[in-house]
């Protein structure tokens, strides 16, 4: 097996920040140490004055294959969220055709076997009517189970009080949830309506609005703690909704919460610049919710940071506004928006490892990955932080070839990252690894 050292590196793990060096030898972290001699090694590499940071592991990810593959693939967005640091995803079900049966989901494992970039695993979605397949998933293999408890497509709406109350009585593994509730959304689209004649993007949020968010989180909350269930809420946006969720560490938690980098990034007042290219579900809200969601990460009522990564191509996004699609392209500039959170003084670097990788590794109960450990997978990302990254539409390597950050200057730039000990991405800005990722497992 082959070995590289990583010599000099300032190691962000477990709350420290500390100059190690670090042995990888096939796809493990065989050791970490102050100083480890170079003999027995194939390549060495002076990280001196770079962070080495855990791989970010994206529990919300929508790579549009199968049904879709003119937006995204398995490949093109595994690709592109390995050049920006993140090694390990769990992807959605709203596919074509929609990831319903337990043959669906074993289609999708085979073709991210063949093609993935990084590490993966996949949602099975719910409908109202498939809970004998949500009862034969594997805790030990699947990530989790999808409930979209508000306006969705592709018939993976549930709102039937007796469906979702199944759901969260007979899941066998965590159950994540998209709250909105679908009837506060008509109500105010028809009041909107009511005075003017047509829609904007500027409406966006004021129909996706706060009480929708709130009245579909509180229900899913209190399903959760009537059953006892394990629940992870996605995308969370409002500061009315912090108020759900216990303060304190993750362990032992049994509802946990969920930010995703473009809300803490992008507030309403961006729409008038970037217009259809920042609409998505939920909304992006005001600033002082965007705020709101900052302090959440600072309390603990916000456990997790992902990314909810949904691309749509840039002719859909130009439609007008009740036309064009909802979701961002965010996998290849997610931890650089994190960085600069940091550099602002916003969030610690230390906690952008514990909201990105320790904290999905612990809540999905993840083998061997999120933390920079002797005996675990060498998932890892080295950063520089004396260097920028200018982002532009070109230079991102998303299938639909756009980016919402386009114009911004990070003071940070990925130097290389590490999938199971490969070094998939290099300073040089080359991709030198072929797929050669592993489904997720875990230990629960």
């Amino acid at each position: 097996m082959s070995a590289t050292l990583i010599k000099h590196a300032r190691v962000v793990n477990e709350g420290l920040i500390r100059e190690m060096d670090l042995r990888i030898v096939g796809s493990i972290i065989e050791k970490i140490a102050t100083d480890i001699r170079a003999e027995h090694t194939d390549r060495i590499i002076e990280a001196a004055g770079c962070y080495l940071l855990p791989g970010m592991i994206d529990d919300q990810v929508h790579f549009r294959e199968p049904g879709f593959t003119y937006k995204g693939t398995i490949a093109s967005e595994s690709l592109a969220a390995v050049v920006g640091g993140i090694t390990s995803y769990m992807e959605m079900p709203n596919v074509n055709p929609a990831t319903i049966t337990i043959e669906a989901l074993n289609q999708k494992y085979a073709i991210a076997a063949k093609r993935s970039y990084a590490n993966y695993a996949f949602y099975l979605g719910a409908t109202e009517d498939n809970l004998a397949q949500i009862q034969q998933l594997d805790p030990a293999r699947h990530c989790g189970v999808k409930v979209f408890m508000g306006a969705s497509t592709g018939g993976l709406l549930v709102e039937a009080p007796q469906a979702l109350e199944a759901i969260f009585r007979e899941s066998p593994v965590l159950i994540v949830t998209h709250c909105e509730s679908n009837s506060v959304i008509q109500k105010s689209r028809e009041a909107l309506l009511r005075s003017k004649a047509v829609l904007t993007i500027e409406d966006h949020p004021r129909i996706r609005n706060v009480n929708a968010c709130y009245e579909s989180s509180s229900y899913a909350v209190s399903l959760a703690k009537r059953y006892q269930s394990q629940l992870h809420v996605l995308h969370i946006t409002t500061a009315k909704e912090l108020g759900l969720f216990e303060p304190g560490s993750i362990e032992n938690k049994h509802i946990t919460s969920e930010a995703c980098v473009h809300h803490l990034w992008f507030s309403e007042e961006d729409y008038a610049s970037l217009g259809n290219l920042i609409k998505c579900n939920p909304s992006i809200k005001s600033r002082s919710d965007r705020d709101a969601l900052i302090q959440g990460l600072h309390t603990n009522q916000i456990d997790i940071i992902a990314t909810d990564h949904a691309p749509h191509t840039l002719e859909e996004k130009q439609l007008d506004y009740d036309q064009a699609p909802a979701g961002l392209p965010l996998v290849q500039h997610a931890l650089l928006s994190l960085l600069e959170h940091v550099r602002h003084g916003r969030l610690s670097l230390t906690q952008v490892v514990e909201k990105t990788a320790h904290n999905p590794a612990i809540r999905y109960a993840i083998t061997g990955r999120g933390f920079i450990r002797e005996g675990y997978y060498a998932d890892l990302v080295l950063i520089d932080s004396q260097s920028s990254t200018t982002i532009t539409h070109e230079n991102s390597l998303y299938h639909c070839a756009w980016t919402p950050f386009v114009g911004q200057v990070f003071s940070s730039r990925i130097k290389s990252t590490w999938v199971n000990g490969q070094r998939m991405f290099g300073d040089d800005g080359v991709v030198s690894g072929k797929p050669s990722a592993m489904a997720l497992a875990f230990s629960r």
